[in-house]
């Protein structure tokens, strides 16, 4: 799996095809909070933040994230990445603080599951 832009939605079929190319239990993926647009990385949160800043979205909007296609619903998306430690913004650990921001990013998360 390349490091890409999604552009469709996505069944748990196919999530869990591209989580056995890579991690093998999961797909890591970085959420615009404010565009809706979310990019998977087939290494690094990082590289998926990347691409989202290579389009124009800020930073301070972008938040990682797992996703556990085996899992069910309610566990199937784990709050942490590197990238998502910004004292500035008041998320001191790897792990979405804000639950508004986990509901912003659940909600982008539906939208791209079939």
């Amino acid at each position: 799996m390349e490091n890409f832009i999604v552009k469709k939605q996505y069944t748990i079929p196919e999530l869990r095809a591209m989580a056995a190319e890579t991690f093998g239990d999961m797909v890591k993926a970085v959420a615009d909070i404010t565009t809706g647009d979310v990019a998977f990385s087939n290494s690094m949160h990082s590289d998926a933040e990347k691409l989202l800043l290579e389009q124009g979205s800020a930073q301070e909007n972008l938040w990682g994230f797992n996703i556990y296609p085996d899992s069910p619903e309610e566990s199937m998306l784990e709050f942490q990445s590197l990238i998502n430690i910004r004292p500035r913004q008041n998320n001191r650990t790897l792990e979405i603080q804000d639950t508004a921001v986990q509901e912003k990013v659940k909600s982008i998360v539906k939208k791209i599951i079939t």
